[in-house]
């Protein structure tokens, strides 16, 4: 199946760009590309994409309202930020609300599309530079003692399943066959997984609930 992406951005030449690099891309479907929140928020009243490509600085909002009203009434949809914003600020509050990709507008066409693909399939892709500013963020943050992230990742018992599943390497298709659940339910699933343990792939996701006694 096609991922279907929604794109938002104002400006002209980045909209054509991305909107290439979807259409180019056979494993991509382009919903629509649209140039402010307004626009998109009509769209994802009647629609939800598997991932939308938000800019930040949107003319009729800022795009931190558009990821928040996503992770509230499209939990199943990623957000993939793809800004000229790299300061510590912008990243962490669009990481905050609710944003699992985030990359600078120097990208180019072929990693956009790659990146899509990583975070439909469960990735977080970031940029080099961001991912630098969200570890001297997490560094400069007081240490949390085990039993207080324990506490904050206790997973439900599907969660659980889930998690014991991918450890055994099954993709999320298999997964979704196997637990007679549709391959988008697993993947927000594993999304809720990742947020709970602040991993960002498979292999942290084992590795940390090993670690915390939850497998």
């Amino acid at each position: 199946m096609q991922i279907r992406v929604l794109i938002v951005e104002d400006e002209p030449e980045f909209l054509r760009r991305f909107s290439l690099a979807v259409l180019g891309d056979p494993g991509l479907s382009l919903i629509a590309a649209v140039s402010n929140g307004s626009a998109a928020m009509a769209l994802l009243a009647l629609e939800t994409p598997d991932v939308l490509l938000l800019d930040l600085g949107l003319p009729d909002m800022d795009g931190t309202e558009v990821i928040r009203h996503v992770a509230r009434h499209h939990p199943r949809c990623d957000v993939l930020v793809v800004t000229m914003f790299g300061d510590e600020q912008h990243v962490i509050t669009a990481l905050e609300a609710g944003a699992t990709g985030y990359l600078l507008k120097d990208a180019c066409g072929d990693h956009v599309a790659a990146s899509i693909h990583e975070l439909h399939a469960g990735g977080s892709p970031i940029s080099p530079g961001i991912a630098r500013c969200v570890l001297a963020r997490l560094r400069a943050a007081p240490a949390r003692t085990a039993q207080e992230v324990a506490s904050d990742a206790v997973l439900t018992p599907r969660e659980t399943e889930l998690l014991r599943l991918t450890a055994k390497g099954l993709s999320f298709d298999a997964m979704g066959e196997l637990l007679e659940i549709s391959p988008h339910t697993v993947v927000a699933h594993v999304k809720k997984i990742y947020r709970k343990l602040a991993v960002h792939s498979r292999g942290e996701a084992v590795y940390e609930a090993s670690q915390m006694g939850l497998l």
